[in-house]
């Protein structure tokens, strides 16, 4: 290169660096800006945002209109989670699966019969879904369906087997609140999975149609029937 080019190229680069520095400068200084004007304009209202169910459903509406079971549907408080999924260790001691968020128990109850075991994500998923159709259908909090079904499935009464040394009859007795709502979710997960399975419909669907039925106290909900079943038998052996 001659000693005149290398001393224009040099004087260019220079140039351009003058010219340029303040540019990325300003860009820089309205960044900065920004995010200032950005972080006044935020204000947390209330403190923490409110904590819905897959970001959509509120847990502050949901009424349990049978005050023996408020205890035992964790769906308020510090129970409302974003999904029904906490890893919590809920079978290490007797009856600490009463804190367990009532959606996620559901969702447990979904993964039941050996080839569902151990699919969480799977059963969240279901579960989701299920309460999208249960908006859909009823155009209600579907939380409040939820709970609504797991109170009218649970039976009150129920029989036992009393004597011994080949002499046995049955006892009607009491059914206590936290078996109650334990056996409400058994019968509806086993009502939905029958009605899926071999079916078209799925299992979401069979799930939210169980649910809105047993809301109702409609008998042709599985659970439903089967709760009039054992205090019937019950009923008759008082």
């Amino acid at each position: 290169i001659r000693p005149n080019q290398l001393r224009n190229n040099l004087e260019k680069q220079f140039t351009m660096a003058d010219v340029e520095e303040p540019i990325v400068d300003d860009e820089v200084e309205e960044e900065e800006a920004g995010d200032v004007e950005e972080e006044e304009e935020y204000v947390p209202a209330g403190g923490a945002a409110e904590v819905k169910l897959f970001g959509k459903w509120s847990f502050d509406d949901i009424e349990i209109r049978d005050i023996s079971l408020v205890d035992y549907i964790a769906c308020k408080g510090d129970h409302a989670t974003y999904l029904p999924h906490t890893a919590g260790r809920y079978q290490k001691k007797r009856f600490r699966k009463a804190s367990c968020p009532i959606t996620e128990r559901l969702a447990c109850c979904m993964m039941k019969k050996g080839r569902n075991a151990g699919k969480k994500l799977m059963a969240c998923r279901i579960v989701q879904h299920t309460l999208e159709i249960i908006h859909l259908l009823t155009d209600q909090n579907p939380m409040q369906v939820v709970v609504d079904a797991i109170i009218n499935s649970g039976p009150r009464e129920d029989s036992t087997r009393v004597g011994g040394a080949g002499v046995v009859r049955r006892q009607a007795v009491d059914m206590s609140p936290f078996r109650r709502v334990n056996y409400a979710l058994y019968l509806l997960a086993t009502g939905a999975r029958e009605a899926s399975f071999r079916n078209l419909k799925t299992m979401a669907e069979c799930l939210a149609e169980e649910l809105i039925n047993a809301a109702r106290g409609s008998s042709n909900s599985y659970a439903i029937k089967k709760k009039d079943e054992i205090e019937r038998v019950s009923k008759s052996n008082r």
